[in-house]
This record gives C-alpha cells, sequence and structure tokens, in this order.
C-alpha cells in the first residue's frame, strides 16, 4: 500500500497568498560618516591638539597636555558611544494576517508586537513647520513608537509606505 504524504499541522505554503509580504522594511539610524572617516577626523583632531599642547609645554605649562589628551580622549568615546547605538534597528513586516514590528537595541535585546492590520492604526504627529514627528501604531489601547531615530522626510515616507501597506493587508489575502 503507498504511503500518503500528509502535511504537517502548521505547515505554511510558500505560495499562500494570506502569507504573502506587504511590506518587508528594516529602518536603521542614519549615520552620516563612516568608519573611515571618523578615523581620519580622530586623527586630524590629534594633530591639531598635539600642535596647539606643544607652546604650552614648552612654555612649562605642562597640565595643558593631560587636558588636550582628555579632550581627544572625550571625542574618541563619544563617537564610538554614537556608532554602537547605530547598531539599533527595527523591521517592519505586514502580511494580510499580521503586522509585526521587532525593535533591536544596540546591545542585541530584541523586542516585538503583533498586530492585526485590520485593527492597527498608524497615529501620526504633524508639525506645520518640522513635518512629521512621531508615527506610532495603535491597537486595542496598546501604542508603540516606531522609527523615532528617522528625520522628518524620512518619516513621511515610511508613513506613507506603511499606510499603503496596511490598507492592502486590510483588503486580504487575494486568491487565484
Amino acid at each position: 500500500m503507498p504511503e500518503l504524504a500528509i502535511p504537517s499541522v502548521g505547515a505554511i505554503e510558500p505560495e499562500d497568498p494570506a502569507f504573502r509580504r506587504i511590506l518587508s522594511v528594516r529602518l536603521y539610524p542614519h549615520r552620516s560618516m563612516t568608519r573611515r572617516n571618523f578615523h581620519i577626523l580622530l586623527m586630524l583632531f590629534s594633530m591639531a591638539s598635539l600642535v596647539m599642547t606643544v607652546p604650552f609645554v614648552i612654555m612649562g605649562a605642562w597640565p595643558v597636555a593631560g587636558f588636550m589628551g582628555l579632550d581627544v580622549a572625550l571625542f574618541y568615546f563619544a563617537f564610538r558611544a554614537n556608532y554602537r547605538a547605530a547598531r539599533a534597528y527595527e523591521d517592519v513586516r505586514v502580511t494580510p494576517l499580521e503586522l509585526l514590528l521587532a525593535k533591536v537595541s544596540p546591545k542585541g535585546i530584541r523586542s516585538e508586537w503583533r498586530f492585526n492590520p485590520s485593527w492597527v492604526r498608524l497615529h501620526k504627529e504633524d508639525h506645520e513647520e518640522f513635518g512629521v514627528l512621531k508615527l506610532a501604531l495603535v491597537s486595542r489601547g496598546q501604542s508603540v513608537e516606531i522609527g523615532h531615530f528617522l528625520g522628518p522626510d524620512e518619516k513621511a515616507r515610511f508613513a506613507d509606505g506603511l499606510s499603503q501597506a496596511l490598507a492592502e493587508a486590510r483588503r486580504g489575502p487575494r486568491f487565484s
């Protein structure tokens, strides 16, 4: 007797329209300077600090060298903290059945929120002078801010794309 292939319970068919991704986005904080450029800037800052320190040391005001070295160290650690914060990101995935928001902290700690796209609302705070100040997903009394590290223009573009994806998700899966 031939064996019957029985799909396992809960198996997701790759072609299943209910699980088709309408929107899948990863949001990163913007950093205008690459690591290579930072190293060049740090080297220039250190050399300028050294050039300004030498006359003071020659005049006998050697404690100035310590303070100038402290400036360079603080400069380095401030940028290092900035680059560490840049490791954070947010993933947004919209399917006809689910909106998934995953926030990953700079330390790698992941937090997830799952919403039904039919019940979630995108709340947008606009300021006429500054643009979009805040985006939040709101559903059943729960509110989660999204893309807080984006600029006003980026938030506006993202809000438009997410609104379109939510509208398509609310129409439900399209079976052929």
